[in-house]
């Protein structure tokens, strides 16, 4: 009977603890993504010298993430990232802008 428990038992916190870790890393992959729409806007705004998606890539692979996506809005200086990170059987993907608020 004890064993029935604890395979249930494990049945049930498997689910939990992978959620968790993917709440965790999309939360990560968030953080690494805002860091590198900012650093792309700065590079963009000529506050830093670099290629702005260069940079973005840059940020976000020290983060274990990669760029799927760059573009620059060149008439408002708006930088929108979107990124991803290899999660169990897929991806988390985000999308994350930089730049001047929205109107």
């Amino acid at each position: 009977m004890l064993s029935v428990c604890a395979v249930a038992a494990l049945a049930l916190a498997l689910p939990v603890v992978a959620a968790s870790g993917g709440l965790e890393a999309r939360a990560r992959l968030e953080a690494a993504s805002d860091a590198a729409a900012l650093a792309a806007s700065d590079a963009h705004g000529g506050w830093i010298e670099a290629e702005p998606c260069d940079l973005a890539a840059q940020v976000l692979a020290r983060a274990g993430a990669s760029l799927d996506a760059c573009e620059i809005d060149e008439s408002i200086g708006d930088v929108r990232v979107r990124a991803s990170l290899p999660y169990l059987l897929g991806a988390i993907r985000v999308r994350v802008h930089a730049g001047p608020p929205f109107p």
